[in-house]
Formats: structure tokens, C-alpha cells, sequence
């Protein structure tokens, strides 16, 4: 063990050097606080110094070697004014002046991420030992471990105004040049829709609610599915209700446009066969990237994403499918509400939109409402964390049957742009969505 703490990374006189600085020059404490906390210290005597100089600029309280003593005594950290005085003492004849306080800071924070590296390998290490956990599940496990040290570790600064007129400046040019959905977001393939969700922006969480039948997994396999073909990004599909095949065999229905049903049952005409070869050609020079497990976590999903090399979107149906990371007994509504911000979490970290099929609730299906942000089921979470809202509905045109095959796409909530209703053809034989009149005619 005593070889062990030896290895342990940390600097004495780094530590000593920030908490001189402070002492020297108080105003430092700003710019030292916005790269390290006072779990970054390893010696607890400075952790407790820190803390102490952090209720001083919290509290707006003149901090000098006077002030500074008598409050360490108060707070029990050191017995008397001469224990204090004299290991403040030392620390002040460690530190030349206070100009190179924050790089003395960087090193402290340097050491503070290796010890916790230090301490995940030896946590991982130990669960191996014991060879309690399926093993793909301590690889997950690891990973998590990893990302999360890696992610905490990001620090960031205020931003000047001129500076991000100058990006604004750099996109518009961008967009003056047609290069506008790298820009912009990903488009869904669907012109009209495309109106007014103008790109799927990065780490955007996207909701598409719909009541049983109505054909949410059709309509984001159609959107997975035109992305994957035009941009050449790999598209990532989780599929928590149907089996590989069957949603392969989805998607090779509306690409060649050949019944579902036909397909389904092997009986095809010699036109059908020439339709799938052309529509199976096509679709196996994309990057679509198919998971069935029914009982993925959010930390799977991660673990398998972070390997996708030109992640461009993530496809998740559906959301009250998922479980969460832990159980909560009785209160499905905040496991469900846990899910939704661990999306939206995840699509911040990949920097990639993700959308999620959503149940809706049956107050729905009477009278053939209008479907509301208030009928997402199980969780008004989903609600806030997502970025954009659609409802796809049928139900609400009733029995007319010049509206068999309409489908209203409802935009209830667009952080990026105005809400709107947007009329959709349904050609369920296909499982295919079309703008009407306009994107089969372009095929």
C-alpha cells in the first residue's frame, strides 16, 4: 500500500503555490476558481484552506493573512493563530508572487485528473477481480468510467461578442456557398417538413409522438434512411420493439416501393424482384447501423456509439422501452423523466441529433383529438429536454376517406424555428411517407 500512495500523482508545492497566490493577491482567486475545485486539492489541509478562501469571495469579505487565520481557527482547521500563521508562513516562502497562479492551478488540476484515473482503473480492476459483472457490461462499465472523467475535465471561458460575430460572419458565408445543412442541421428528406425544422441541428433531442399504428417507426426510419443516403454519415438505429429483419425489411419496402405484405410473404412479382435488387443495391452502400436489444441502457447505447466512426444521427424507438440505469420502484414517470435527460445528455457529448419515438397517451384516441405536449406519456421531462416536438396524427381527420392517406406531421415544440402542421401522404402498403405531390414524383 505504501508503494501505491507513492505513485499517487500530486504536487505539494503546486497546491502550496495556488494558495499562495491567493494569499498574496486575492482578486486571483476568480481566475484560479475557474480551473480548480476544492476537490482537486490532495492534501486536505489545503482543501479546507481553499474552501475557506471560497466562503471569502463568495461572501465578498476582504481576505488578507489576518482575516484569513482567524477564520481557519474559528472553523476548528488548525488549533491556534501560531499553527496557522506558521504553515501559512511556509506556504508564503514557497510562492514568489501570484502573476503564474494559474498555471500553478493547471498543474493542480492535471494531477486531480490522473488520480482519478488512477482511481477508476483500480475500481475497474477490482470488479474484474471479483468477476461479479457480465462482461460486456464491465466493458460499458469502463468506458462510462473514462468518459465521464474526460467530459468533467472540459473547462470553459466567457466568450466576447466580437468573436462570435465573426462565427456568425464564417456561417453565413458557409451557407452563401450552398453548403447549408452542414451548417444548419441535418434535413429529414421531407420538403415540406423541412420548411420549418430547418436541420436537425447537432446534439438536438427530437421527439416523434404517436399513438399505436399511426406509423412513428416508419416515419424515422424514412428519415433515417434518406440522411444515411444523401450525407454517406453512418445512421444508428435502436430498435427496442422489432427484430433486425424485420426492420430491414421496413426499410426495403418503401425504398423499392413494393407492398409490405407481398414482401412478407415471399409473394413477389418478377417487376417486385427487380425493385428490391435496384432499392437493397442502394441501401448497401449506406451506413446504417441496426441494434435490436431489448434491453439496452443509455450507457450501452453510449458505449456503442463513441466506436461509429462519422456518426452523423441516432434513431431510438422507443423511449418508454428503455430502462434506466437504475430502478425506480413504483415511479416509472421519474425513471422515464431520467431517460429523457440521459438523451439529451448523450446527444450534447456526440455532438449528433438523436431521435426518439414517443407513446402517447389514449386521451388521443377519443373524439379524435388533436395530440397535445401534455400527451406524452409517463413524463412531462420529455417535454422540456427535447429540442423539437412532432405528433404524427390520422386519427384526427375521422372517417373521410379522401383523407384516408393524409397525415398530419404536428410540429408542438421547435426550439430553432416557428411551430406548424404539416400535411404528409401515408402509403401504408410501403410503410412511406411522402410531401404530397412533390418527393415521389422527384424519384
Amino acid at each position: 500500500m505504501d508503494a501505491l500512495q507513492k505513485r499517487v500523482p500530486f504536487s505539494v508545492e503546486a497546491e502550496q503555490s495556488v494558495l499562495g497566490s491567493i494569499i498574496i493577491d486575492p482578486e486571483r482567486f476568480d481566475e484560479v476558481a475557474q480551473i480548480i475545485c476544492a476537490d482537486d486539492f490532495y492534501i486536505e489541509e489545503h482543501k479546507d484552506i481553499f474552501l475557506v478562501m471560497h466562503d471569502f469571495n463568495l461572501n465578498n469579505r476582504p481576505l488578507d493573512l489576518v482575516t484569513l487565520i482567524n477564520e481557519l481557527v474559528n472553523k476548528g482547521i488548525y488549533a491556534d493563530e501560531a499553527a496557522a500563521r506558521s504553515y501559512l508562513r511556509i506556504i508564503g516562502d514557497i510562492v514568489p508572487g501570484s502573476a503564474n497562479a494559474r498555471d500553478y492551478a493547471r498543474i493542480v488540476h492535471d494531477k486531480s485528473i490522473l488520480r482519478k484515473l488512477l482511481t477508476a482503473a483500480e475500481d475497474i480492476q477490482e470488479k474484474v477481480y471479483t468477476e461479479g459483472e457480465n462482461v460486456s457490461h464491465l466493458v460499458d462499465y469502463a468506458e462510462q468510467k473514462i468518459y465521464d472523467i474526460a467530459g468533467n475535465n472540459e473547462r470553459t471561458d466567457f466568450l466576447h461578442i466580437k468573436d462570435v460575430i465573426f462565427n456568425i460572419y464564417d456561417r453565413l458565408n458557409v451557407l452563401k456557398d450552398g453548403a447549408g445543412e452542414d451548417v444548419l442541421g441535418l434535413k429529414s428528406g421531407f420538403s415540406d417538413l423541412d420548411q420549418y425544422v430547418v436541420g436537425m441541428g447537432k446534439s438536438d433531442l427530437i421527439i416523434v409522438g404517436a399513438r399505436p399504428g399511426v406509423g412513428k417507426t416508419a416515419f424515422v426510419l424514412n428519415i433515417a434512411t434518406n440522411i444515411a443516403k444523401r450525407t454517406k454519415k453512418a445512421v444508428a438505429v435502436f430498435q427496442l420493439e422489432m427484430g433486425a429483419d424485420q426492420v430491414v425489411q421496413r426499410i426495403i419496402a418503401s425504398e423499392a416501393l413494393v407492398d409490405s405484405k407481398k414482401l412478407k410473404q415471399g409473394n413477389l412479382s418478377a417487376d417486385d424482384w427487380d425493385s428490391i435488387a435496384n432499392a437493397t443495391a442502394e441501401l448497401s452502400e449506406t451506413d446504417i447501423l441496426i441494434d435490436a436489444n431489448p434491453n439496452i441502457t443509455i450507457t450501452n447505447m453510449k458505449a456503442k456509439l463513441r466506436r461509429v466512426k462519422n456518426l452523423g444521427l441516432v434513431v431510438i424507438d422507443y423511449l418508454q422501452l428503455m430502462q434506466g440505469e437504475r430502478r425506480r420502484d413504483g415511479n416509472r414517470a421519474a425513471e422515464v423523466g431520467e431517460i429523457s435527460r440521459g438523451l439529451k445528455i448523450m446527444a450534447k457529448e456526440l455532438n449528433v441529433p438523436v431521435i426518439v419515438c414517443a407513446q402517447l397517451s389514449r386521451a388521443t384516441e377519443k373524439e379524435h383529438k388533436k395530440p397535445m405536449l401534455s400527451d406524452l406519456r409517463e413524463s412531462g421531462s420529455i417535454e422540456q429536454d427535447a429540442d423539437i416536438v412532432m405528433f404524427l396524427s390520422r386519427d384526427y381527420y375521422g372517417d373521410d376517406p379522401e383523407k384516408a392517406n393524409l397525415v398530419d406531421v404536428i410540429i408542438a415544440k421547435n426550439r430553432h424555428g416557428e411551430t406548424a402542421t404539416v400535411h404528409m401522404s401515408w402509403l401504408g402498403q410501403y410503410t412511406k411517407f411522402s410531401t404530397l405531390e412533390s418527393d415521389l414524383s422527384e424519384r
